[in-house]
């Protein structure tokens, strides 16, 4: 595998304490279990973190950082192939996998999903930082905001900087 750039702002952990996935990102029974042993995972990356923030039942606005629904259900992950066998749960999965040193066949696949999404010139990053730019309203777009968490990305205004510089754009 070539080395792609993969950077999130955000650990694992930090994703979960910041507010996504409605708390019930590994509560949701899939058909595809495997014999991965998920108590291991969950006491290593995160052990003293209430597991309604990850292992809830039912999707919960609430406990998202913008207190909104965001994102596809996981039947429409499915449809999309973008599950992979060893990480039934999907992306979100696959990343605490990786941060903890697994390094897998997928891992090209997830991190050139992650570069499309949020990386350096990821659609929806960029999405965000234009509508910042022409409302000059930091809180513009919530769903964009809660999905880039999913990703381990948040809005900021170094990276927004950044953006401004390389889309050539004069303050």
């Amino acid at each position: 595998m070539s080395k792609l750039e993969f950077s999130p702002l955000l650990t694992p952990r930090q994703i979960l304490e910041y507010g996504a996935f409605g708390g019930c990102y590994f509560g949701l029974p899939i058909e595809e279990y495997t014999n991965y042993d998920y108590d291991s995972l969950f006491n290593e990356l995160f052990d003293g973190i209430d597991t309604k923030l990850y292992l809830g039942e039912r999707y919960s606005p609430k406990l998202n950082q913008f207190k909104l629904r965001s994102g596809m259900d996981y039947d429409y992950w499915k449809e999309m192939g973008w599950l992979h066998q060893d990480d039934p749960y999907g992306w979100f999965e696959w990343y605490c996998k990786y941060t903890l040193g697994r390094r897998h066949e997928d891992d090209t696949r997830q991190i050139t999903r992650w570069q499309n999404f949020c990386g350096k010139s990821g659609r929806w990053k960029d999405r965000i930082y234009t509508r910042i730019h022409e409302t000059k309203n930091w809180n513009i777009s919530p769903r964009i905001q809660q999905s880039l968490l999913h990703w381990g990305y948040y809005v900021n205004e170094q990276d927004y900087d950044h953006w401004k510089y390389y889309k050539r754009i004069v303050a």
